[in-house]
């Protein structure tokens, strides 16, 4: 299966430091991520949901922006009257029952996206951003 960057990737890997440009390719090799036959990371890791996409449909770069705006959105805010508008996205996302799936069960008293949000279709990507401007 083929992964893309989506944000430039400049950190220490399972193979030593990487520096690696929007857009590179990279291979999964059972859990592993790869570039050039070197492992990068687990694919499960967060470096790996962070900095690459899953690209075997052509959208990862697409996938990496949204599954980032979502993350953005979501994040405390300092201005009150948008730190309202993040904890009513937040209830939102806890009452929508097809978002379920999304979250990390070994969690149930905080939600944290699992492996499948950031390997998400399109459309899903963008049906909770939708939920989260209050929409779906």
């Amino acid at each position: 299966m083929q992964y893309v960057v989506h944000r430039r990737l400049r950190c220490k890997c399972l193979s030593g430091a990487v520096n690696l440009p929007f857009g590179t390719i990279c291979t999964l090799n059972g859990e592993i991520l790869e570039k050039d036959g070197k492992p990068l990371f687990f694919v499960t890791s967060e470096n790996a949901h962070q900095y690459l996409a899953r690209n075997d449909d052509g959208n990862g770069i697409e996938r990496g922006k949204l599954t980032q705006e979502i993350q953005k959105r979501l994040q405390p805010q300092f201005n009150p009257k948008d730190e309202a508008k993040r904890v009513q996205a937040w209830g939102r996302i806890w009452n929508d029952e097809k978002l379920k799936p999304y979250k990390m069960r070994e969690h149930p008293e905080h939600w944290q996206w699992n492996h499948a949000f950031f390997n998400a279709d399109i459309p899903t990507l963008r049906y909770i951003l939708k939920v989260i401007e209050g929409g779906a």
